[in-house]
């Protein structure tokens, strides 16, 4: 009995574990039940789930899509508006557009326009093509500026009003460094008995190189390539006194004005007195030349035009001043007389036949002037300069009879020079500064300021190379500045200048 039981027990074990690996074999099959959801239908639910929250936030349009998200929607609205087609089982969900036979050439052909080597010309020819389709032009053979001839010249006497608009202190690139100025006179000539007048004009430098000085009633002259020194005349009488001398242009004659009321002309090189022309009232402290016309003026007001080369010299008077001519000048072409007085007046004179009558009346300044240059590369340009009470240096232009400019140089002027080398004005000046002062023209800035004079300057003259300008003072002395020297290439390209100009001027005469 017992041996029967125990085999029926383990028959029925064995019975019970191979249904139960039956069973869980049979499982594999079943679907599984505690897995992860599948993609698609994740996709399809949370799609469901925003379709039915895009319903709640439209009004009037909830009760149509309650939707449930275990449901999958058939159809999804595609990019360019049409339905598209959801995958319904697992693994599709790849979505895999429908080409055309359009889409597939063009393709097609980008694929082989890619791989085609590159043209340049074709793409110039295009570019210009199209260049010319939309300007009406090729813009490589177009051009934006185009200057037909030359330009025209400003009329004489044309004076820009618009000048203040322009600002003349340099940039910082544009800037040179200035010459080297010596603050020292190149060499000092004691001048003793020099009359300490500031009417008169005891200096001037003839184009031989010969420096003439009036010394109380000498005329002393310098040779400035030799260094000697000769007296060319001495007055009779001990009260009488030089008050002006002038160079003629050729250097070989010295016109002398004297405190007895005559203008003697004298021949240089033979020491000769040539005559002695009478007809002012008062002392002559004033002479210019123009050609063979000399213009003196006179204590008395007058300004005489006497011809030398004939026996009756005065040819004309110009009377407009009231007081003392101090100042008188020509300008370099001969046009304009310009005259300053005692009566801080300048007048301006056309011509020798111009008439009795001046051109121009400047009443700018407020005392005496006798401070006279003209311009030698602007004929028309004036520069005047006033006394104590003046103290002003001013530019003129006569064709307009403007003043273009005013400075206020704070000390008496008795001197004015032009330095065409640089480009510059000099003036000298008495109370209170004693010295001599480089302007830049036209701008009238100061480049240098040259002290060494004890006394008051009272006249300035240039060499005629213009490299050196001598000053002749109170103190005695006359010193010579050498400031204007042009250096080594500008001066062999001035010279190259004047030799093709002397050779033009032989051939014609030839």
């Amino acid at each position: 009995m017992s041996w029967s039981f125990c085999s029926a027990l383990g028959n029925e074990m064995a019975q019970f574990v191979f249904e139960n690996d039956m069973h869980s074999i049979l499982k594999l099959d079943m679907p599984i039940t505690d897995a992860p959801m599948p993609r698609w239908q994740r996709k399809a639910s949370s799609s469901g789930t925003a379709s039915a929250n895009t319903s709640a936030l439209t009004p009037g349009k909830s009760g149509n899509r309650s939707l449930s998200a275990s449901k999958t929607p058939s159809k999804t609205p595609g990019k360019n508006g049409k339905t598209q087609c959801t995958p319904s089982k697992a693994g599709a969900d790849r979505f895999i557009p429908t080409r055309n036979s359009k889409q597939m050439d063009v393709a097609s052909f980008l694929l082989a326009k890619e791989n085609e080597p590159a043209d340049p010309n074709a793409s110039a020819e295009n570019q210009k093509a199209w260049s010319v389709s939309l300007n009406g032009y090729d813009l490589e053979e177009a051009k934006i500026l185009h200057l037909g001839g030359k330009p025209l010249n400003a009329p004489e006497g044309y004076q820009n009003n618009l000048k203040v608009l322009y600002s003349q202190v340099p940039t910082p690139v544009s800037t040179k460094k200035t010459r080297y100025i010596s603050s020292a006179p190149d060499r000092i000539l004691d001048a003793p008995d020099l009359r300490n007048d500031f009417y008169l004009n005891h200096m001037d430098w003839s184009s031989q190189n010969l420096l003439a000085v009036a010394l109380h009633n000498s005329v002393y002259l310098w040779n400035a390539n030799q260094g000697d020194i000769t007296l060319l005349m001495m007055m009779e009488r001990e009260e009488d006194y030089i008050c002006s001398v002038s160079w003629i242009k050729e250097g070989n004659y010295l016109a002398i004005g004297t405190s007895d009321h005559k203008v003697q002309l004298w021949d240089v090189e033979n020491q000769k007195r040539l005559r002695s022309m009478a007809s002012h009232s008062a002392r002559v402290c004033a002479l210019t030349w123009n050609n063979h016309i000399l213009s003196s003026g006179s204590r008395s007001g007058q300004i005489h035009h006497h011809d030398v080369r004939v026996a009756d010299h005065h040819i004309f008077t110009l009377t407009g001043h009231t007081q003392e001519v101090c100042g008188l000048k020509w300008s370099p072409d001969g046009k304009y007389l310009a005259s300053g007085g005692n009566d801080n007046l300048v007048l301006v004179w056309s011509g020798v036949d111009g008439g009795a009558s001046a051109v121009h009346c400047f009443r700018h300044h407020q005392g005496a002037v006798k401070a006279l240059a003209w311009c030698p590369w602007q004929p028309n340009i004036l520069a005047s300069g006033g006394g104590t009470s003046d103290r002003h240096i001013r530019i003129w232009n006569v064709n307009t009879g403007s003043c273009i400019s005013s400075l206020d140089t704070q000390s008496q002027i008795s001197s004015l020079v032009f330095a065409p080398n640089y480009k510059e004005l000099v003036s000298g000046h008495g109370y209170a500064q004693d010295s001599l002062i480089i302007w830049k023209y036209p701008s009238l800035t100061k480049v240098a300021e040259l002290s060494g004079h004890d006394g008051r300057v009272l006249n300035l003259t240039m060499s005629p190379d213009y490299s050196t300008v001598a000053s002749i003072a109170a103190d005695e002395t006359v010193r010579l500045w050498k400031c204007f020297e042009l250096d080594a290439v500008k001066k062999k390209a001035k010279e190259r200048m004047a030799k093709s100009t002397s050779s033009i001027i032989h051939q014609g005469i030839r």
